[in-house]
């Protein structure tokens, strides 16, 4: 076969990179895997001179590299050594023959004379390039080494080789940058003008090997000197080793001389160089030095070419280039398309990546593994997460199912950043993870805590659970980071119930929590209002040596100080310092803040003034045992927690001051320092100042966001100042902020306050076209601009429509309907829709509790125990519904039923002595002046059993009642009953009975 049709052939068998041109290692590393020989490592295709005839007895058959791969990085690292330990080896491996030899040319000692050559003359049969070689690496002597490859070229019968020739410059010390004297050269040519030309072409081609093509130029120099002409193999090696070196003018300089002496460049110094000129965008140059050598363009030439216009990112020429290869009849390869589809890929032309991909597959030539999971991690990458999915059926579709990288590349390439995924991209993530698990794959443990914290995120927890135990099942086993990031997750979608039993969960799987678990949880349960339980969890970490850090004491203190328990906070605040834990100042913002919020504005107040140095405040010095300036300098956050506490209290002039402060310290506020001071301002109705604060924020480079507008919104609507309301919408929207729920509220309830309830409704319709849907205060407050426009029936409707939409209406939207319903006369809806709130709130939702308990079941807070806790703030919301529906039944008459709700709402223990009174006085009235005195009586024993005093009122009621059923003996009984008792009559127009009020009674 000729030397084309063999390259040719072996360059459609090499899986072609766009690196194989441009880096030497790699090719020439990738050549030997298909090319073996029993020479050294310098015999590759394109450095051996055709005319040195390789024996047969050296070629062995081609085999596969995956095969003998375990061997390369040994080989490899074989060939590095140096030293005496090669050397011993090396006679080791040497033949009998080739020791004797070395053996005697050292021993004999005659300078190779006659005793040395007549010694040589039994081996003359015996000679071939094998036995020279092992000679010439045995004989360490340059001189006769030299003298040696002089006799042995003289033998009948037997030729240098390649391998024999390196084998010499071996002797000669020219494996770095040494040059061979001048006087082995002059000694070479004395002897064999033609083998001195070979050998210095041979040193000019392992110069170029080596890639130093400046020795590679002084040795064209030398062999020119001498009289020589490089061969054409030479001419190719520094063609190739300018265009590795990017020297380009230079290696069109050496072709236009070779070409001059009459020599073409072989096929692989040709693709080497038009993949090169392409790769600098001369493309045009390229094919000018095609046509210039006269080779027909075939498949490997074309994808070298494209894969240079690809590094080049010349994407258009490339596409052209996949054209006129078709127009050429020349077929692209699936090493053409890979080429194409990784230049691609690297450049980010996603887009092209498609219509490639599209176009391999089409063809039958099929992308490899590795290309599709950098495919999936690329498209993932530019958060088109819906291609990368369906690379994976296009995986299988090309017979390379999807394994354990490219499922874990897709679902944290979703679910890896920051930023909760899309609902759609979630769903991907889901769908692959199913696959993946019946593909018998597993998740890493940094995506199964990834994908568990965007179903949280989401709100599928259930789904976040089965993943967990799904991978359990599979021999993943949870550390104590996994659990805590999960519980971390689910404690920050407010999810504390599932955290709690989780971590349950985390300690029968004995797996021990640290200081990051305990403090997730204290903190998240601290800020729910359960602190009880965060407690119970502190207590654990010190019972079983897990020391609590700074972050844990300060949720603990600040929820402390919140709940308005400052003795417990203290002494967890001592219990601190005992500790050596030692406050920063999140801590002491925290303390500012705690006392703030558990309305000590004036010790929140002190501990600034100490932080800056006022040591002059007794009152505080517990918080300040450590001194150390630097822990206690205020930031914003501390600034910012003081400025809101201010405005909170209505303390808007110090607050204002504070923002001075600021300036001074050189403390820059932040929006939400400028936030909290308009809004303190517009809760006292100061709006100049709040406009000049806003003045500010804008002047500071701060943009307002909704609650900005919010605020300013609700004090313009309770001042009546519709037109600036409007004013302030459009600069809202000028400015691209949306109005959120609580500034669409607000207006609503602004317009239903000053009756404008038809642009209320069609304003909360609006909203929801918008996207933003109504809450349970929207609601409220639309229900109740319906009820006093008297619209009773639409009240009932929202009611209606509310709870169609997933929204559930809290006590207070019963409270203001039942009101309205009793004001209208509807008391059967009124009394329907107490027997649904009594279903609803079991059975006394606290109000201080309102947040606490909203979303958890009775049962999980009784196994917190929080009960008692509750207990200790008894307000029932229900009561003044109670009182309301009674008033109106007694109003109208139905007493039975006024009875009844009154007996009921006896029942609940916070129900107060003063309230009692009340009702019973009014249904005491009621009932005496409807003739049921005996009803009337009763409950007025009731009344005296539960601790009630009675009013005069009452009594004379009761005798009101005994007359008008002419019970005179027992009217007069308790006539005089009332006359004997301690009383001070009081003579009030307005309040005292009239004779007359008695009406006309019948005569006894």
């Amino acid at each position: 076969m000729c030397q084309r049709g063999f390259r040719i052939l072996l360059f459609h068998s090499i899986p072609i990179t766009s690196h194989f041109f441009a880096s030497k290692t790699l090719r020439n590393s990738t050549i030997s895997r298909f090319l073996c020989s029993s020479s050294s490592e310098d015999n590759l295709h394109g450095l051996v001179d055709p005319d040195f005839g390789v024996p047969e007895s050296s070629r062995v058959e081609s085999f596969l590299a995956e095969e003998f791969s375990f061997l390369r990085d040994s080989l490899l690292g074989a060939g590095s050594d140096t030293g005496d330990s090669v050397n011993e080896s090396a006679s080791g491996s040497c033949s009998n023959d080739a020791v004797l030899i070395s053996d005697g040319i050292r021993s004999i000692g005659d300078g190779f004379g006659h005793k040395t050559q007549k010694f040589l003359r039994q081996f003359r049969e015996k000679l071939n390039e094998a036995l020279v070689v092992d000679v010439l690496s045995l004989v360490k002597n340059p001189e006769m080494g030299v003298k040696f490859f002089i006799w042995a070229g003289r033998q009948i019968g037997y030729a240098h080789t390649g391998p024999v020739y390196h084998a010499l410059l071996q002797v000669l010390g020219c494996d770095g940058n040494g040059k061979i004297p001048e006087k082995f050269l002059r000694e070479i040519r004395d002897d064999d003008k033609e083998i001195l030309g070979k050998l210095l072409n041979v040193i000019i081609r392992r110069c170029c090997r080596n890639g130093q093509w400046n020795l590679a130029l002084e040795e064209l120099g030398r062999l020119k000197d001498f009289g020589y002409k490089p061969s054409r193999l030479t001419y190719n090696a520094l063609v190739r080793v300018f265009v590795e070196a990017d020297r380009l003018d230079t290696a069109n300089l050496v072709h236009r001389e070779m070409s001059g002496s009459g020599f073409k460049m072989d096929g692989y110094t040709l693709g080497c160089f038009v993949h090169s000129l392409c790769k600098a965008g001369r493309w045009r140059d390229a094919f000018a030095l095609i046509e210039k050598e006269e080779f027909k363009l075939d498949t490997v030439i074309y994808t070298q070419m494209i894969s240079g216009l690809c590094e080049a990112s010349l994407f258009e020429e490339a596409m052209d280039f996949l054209s006129r290869m078709r127009s050429s009849s020349c077929i692209p390869n699936v090493v053409t398309y890979r080429i194409l589809l990784c230049g691609c890929l690297r450049k980010r032309q996603l887009g092209r990546c498609k219509r490639i991909l599209s176009m391999m597959i089409t063809e039958g030539c099929y992308p490899s593994r590795r290309i599709f999971n950098s495919l999936v991690h690329a498209y993932c990458r530019s958060g088109d997460y819906c291609y990368a999915y369906k690379l994976l059926k296009k995986m299988a579709d090309c017979g390379c199912q999807p394994g354990y990288v490219v499922y874990n590349v897709l679902i944290g390439g979703i679910c890896g950043s920051e930023k909760l995924p899309s609902s759609d991209a979630l769903d991907l993530a889901e769908k692959a993870y199913g696959e993946m698990l019946d593909a018998g794959v597993v998740l890493n443990k940094v995506n199964v805590s990834n994908l568990a914290r965007c179903l949280c995120g989401a709100g599928k927890f259930d789904k976040a659970y089965g993943i967990i135990h799904e991978m359990m099942s599979k021999g993943f086993i949870p550390d104590t980071s996994t659990y805590s990031k999960v519980i971390g997750f689910l404690c920050n979608a407010s999810k504390v119930e599932k955290a709690f039993l989780l971590f349950g969960e985390m300690k029968s799987n004995h797996v021990v929590p640290d200081v990051f678990t305990y403090t997730v949880l204290i903190d998240n349960f601290c800020k729910a209002g359960l602190i009880e339980q965060a407690r119970k969890w502190f207590d654990e970490m010190v019972r079983d040596g897990c020391a609590p850090n700074v972050v844990t004491y300060t949720a603990l203190i600040h929820a402390y100080l919140k709940a308005r328990k400052i003795s417990i906070a203290n002494e967890l605040f001592e219990m601190m310092l005992s500790e050596g834990c030692i406050p920063n100042i999140v801590t002491y913002t925290a303390l500012i803040d705690g006392h703030c919020k558990a309305g000590q504005i004036e010790k929140a107040c002190q501990i600034y003034a100490r932080m800056r140095g006022n040591a002059d405040i007794p009152d505080v010095d517990m918080y300040f045992k450590i001194e150390d300036s630097n822990i206690r300098d205020p930031n914003i956050f501390t600034y910012g927690a003081l400025v809101d506490g201010l405005c909170k209290a209505h303390k808007v002039k110090e607050a204002r001051d504070l923002l001075d402060a600021m300036s001074v310290e050189d403390c820059e506020p932040n929006h939400i320092v400028y936030d909290a001071l308009i809004d303190g301002f517009c809760k006292v109705g100061k709006l100049d100042e709040a406009q000049m604060v806003f003045t500010k924020m804008l002047e500071r480079g701060y943009s307002p966001n909704a609650y900005t507008y919010s605020s300013l919104i609700d004090r313009l609507f309770k001042d009546k100042r519709l037109d600036l309301v409007l004013k302030v919408l459009s600069r809202m929207l000028e400015n691209s902020c949306a109005p959120n729920v609580i500034i669409y509220t607000e207006m609503i309830d602004g317009l239903c306050k000053v009756g404008k309830i038809d642009e209320a409704y069609k304003l909360m319709s609006m909203m929801e076209e918008k996207g933003c849907h109504p809450n349970v205060v929207t609601y409220t407050a639309m229900i109740d601009g319906f009820g006093k426009a008297g619209k009773v029936d639409k009240c009932l409707e929202l009611k209606r429509q509310m709870g169609a939409k997933g929204c559930a209406p809290n006590f207070i939207t019963y409270r203001v309907l039942i009101n309205h319903c009793c004001a209208a006369g509807l008391l059967d809806d009124a009394y329907q829709l107490l027997d649904e709130m009594k279903q609803t709130y079991w059975p006394k939702h606290m109000a201080g509790y309102r947040k606490v308990i909203e979303g958890f079941n009775r049962e999980f807070v009784i196994s917190l125990g929080l009960l008692g806790e509750i207990a200790e703030n008894v307000i029932v919301p229900i009561i003044p519904a109670y009182r309301i529906l009674i008033d109106s039944f007694r109003k109208a008459g139905r007493l039975e039923l006024a009875l009844e709700l009154h007996e009921e709402m006896c029942s609940c223990t916070s129900y107060s002595l003063a309230d009692k009174k009340n009702l019973c006085s009014s249904l005491i009235e009621s009932l005496s002046l409807a003739g049921k005195v005996d009803k009337a009586f009763e409950l007025y024993g009731n009344m005296i059993k539960r601790g009630g005093i009675p009013e005069l009122s009452i009594l004379f009621y009761l005798v009101k009642g005994l007359i008008r059923i002419n019970r005179w003996e027992e009217a007069l009984q308790l006539s005089d009953c009332i006359c004997q008792m301690d009383i001070h009559w009081v003579q009030v127009e307005e309040t005292s009975i009239k004779g007359d009020e008695f009406g006309k009674v019948p005569a006894p």
